[in-house]
């Protein structure tokens, strides 16, 4: 049996709280970074607060294994006196949008061998994917992160603010959406690539320009040069 402690409330402490509750061998608790005053004991202290609150949150627990959730800070953002690790979960959580964490990478470090084998273990009480990452090369992950999940999901809110404003219901392009998320399943993003950027289409590209505003064609032009760069 593994005791784990969460600290937070927020949505990733709140879909791990759920999942744990239903691991086998798992004994769960739950507090408020904001409540530190009496801490449970407890195997791993797992805390999932702001980037900003990990260093103040963590300095007050140094009696158990301790790791945070974030994929922009390195263990070294940890400052209990004793073990530290990292048990990060590569994907965007919503609290009224279910986890599948059976399809969640889990991407983990820790200082010792000994701690990461526990860490693992954890991992795989709910999920399946699960990889040894450093923090440099999750620093490199968490960029590449906000590429393709915030700033396409910045794109899709465009596409939907130039469909309401033509009256075209934005639900249209979500087979497009979906195809294009699974055809790089197979393919290579770069062999994917299709569209008037890559094809050069002139005229298209002048013709979509002048149907956007200013904001817009400036995004469109930044992105289209990047495509034609191949960078």
């Amino acid at each position: 049996m593994i005791s784990v402690l969460l600290v937070g409330n927020g949505n990733v402490a709140t879909h791990l709280h759920k999942a744990f509750l239903t691991a086998d061998n798992i004994a769960v608790a739950q507090i408020n970074s904001r409540k530190l005053e009496d801490i449970p004991q407890a195997d791993i202290a797992i805390i999932a607060v702001s980037d900003d609150a990990i260093a103040e949150v963590s300095s007050k627990m140094n009696t158990y294994l301790v790791v945070h959730t974030s994929g922009a800070c390195g263990i070294d953002e940890l400052q209990n006196s004793k073990r530290k690790g990292v048990f990060y979960m590569l994907q965007t959580f919503s609290k009224d949008k279910e986890v599948d964490f059976s399809e969640v990478p889990f991407c983990l470090e820790a200082e010792n061998n000994d701690d990461y084998k526990i860490l693992e273990k954890l991992a795989k009480s709910i999920g399946k994917k699960v990889y040894q990452i450093d923090s440099k090369q999750r620093k490199a992950l968490h960029v590449s992160a906000v590429f393709v999940n915030n700033f396409t999901n910045h794109l899709y809110k465009i596409g939907n603010d130039i469909c309401k404003e033509h009256n075209v219901p934005f639900e249209i392009l979500q087979p497009l959406i979906q195809e294009t998320a699974l055809k790089i399943e197979s393919l290579s993003p770069e062999k994917a690539q299709t569209g008037p950027a890559i094809r050069n289409d002139k005229k298209t590209i002048k013709n979509h320009l002048d149907l956007l505003d200013k904001k817009q064609q400036k995004i469109y032009q930044i992105l289209t040069k990047s495509i034609q760069n191949g960078n």
